[in-house]
């Protein structure tokens, strides 16, 4: 069934609540690659609920799966990868709450039959006593879902990476299992751990989820210059460029300019950029 141009932009859902508390926060830091050392004081915070502090990305699995906004949007989602992540933070991300949000379709963007539609999601969350938490946008790209005779231009457009040398580089490694770990934080799509359906979907064997690479960016950041303190992170928007498979290491290069980091993030053992035109926000 081919994309409905209106019908989509109309689509929205509005007052889902959510939960989750310092298991979900410990869980989702260790599925992004924290603690590998275990006797690491730095890292101990964000995987022990003693003064237990939450790694800002988990913001995107708050509530994973609710909402079905896309339910009927008729894309293909064999066909679908993740290929934008943004994320402003309007508070701290407490270890636990309870939390209301809605979500809406913001843009839908026909790149032709041959390659595919781009979709702009947003989701505002708030705490239940009205405090608004963060925004998080999400661009998808349909590879089977051109052509439908949707508008062409106006996605976002990508934060610019400077030309100088990188003032910082931070490796971090992924276990072979890491998707297993991190699909229990929310996202159980199996094309990050069947190898069958990783095949269909035209990979040789399961891709690591795009945003695990991209709280792994995130790990990278907090561990270097914010050095450990991620309520230092206001926002943190990437662009997914290529897949991660399970045990390659992710290499960030960052950018300081005052409260303004650019990074891109490139595997190690493939020099493939898996993650461009990264911008992170701090305080």
């Amino acid at each position: 069934m081919p994309i409905n141009y209106d019908e989509l932009m109309q689509a929205k859902s509005a007052g889902l609540t959510a939960s989750y508390g310092d298991r979900e926060t410990m869980l989702y830091a260790l599925g992004v690659g924290f603690m590998r050392d275990p006797m690491n004081q730095d890292e101990l915070k964000f995987v022990y609920e003693n003064d237990l502090q939450t790694v800002p990305t988990m913001a995107t699995v708050i509530g994973w799966g609710q909402g079905g906004t896309l339910a009927r949007s008729g894309i293909n989602y064999l066909m679908v990868v993740h290929g934008e992540q943004r994320l402003t933070m309007h508070k701290p991300l407490p270890y636990a709450a309870d939390v209301v949000f809605d979500e809406r379709v913001v843009g839908v963007f026909d790149k032709g039959k041959d390659k595919g539609a781009v979709i702009v999601t947003e989701r505002e969350v708030r705490e239940k006593n009205g405090d608004k938490l963060f925004t998080a946008s999400a661009t998808i790209f349909a590879r089977g879902d051109g052509g439908f005779g949707g508008p062409k231009e106006g996605a976002p457009e990508p934060h610019p990476i400077p030309t100088r040398a990188a003032d910082l580089v931070h490796e971090c490694d992924t276990r072979v299992d890491q998707a297993f770990i991190y699909a229990l934080s929310g996202d159980r799509n199996p094309l990050h751990r069947d190898p069958a359906i990783a095949k269909m979907a035209g990979f040789p064997r399961p891709i690591l989820h795009g945003l695990c690479t991209y709280g792994t960016a995130c790990r990278a950041v907090i561990s270097t210059v914010c050095k450990y303190d991620a309520t230092k992170i206001l926002g943190f928007d990437v662009r997914m460029s290529a897949p991660v498979f399970p045990g390659e290491t992710i290499v960030t290069e960052m950018w300081v300019d005052g409260q303004i980091v650019s990074f891109r993030c490139k595997l190690k053992e493939r020099d493939v950029v898996v993650i461009n035109n990264g911008k992170c926000t701090l305080a």
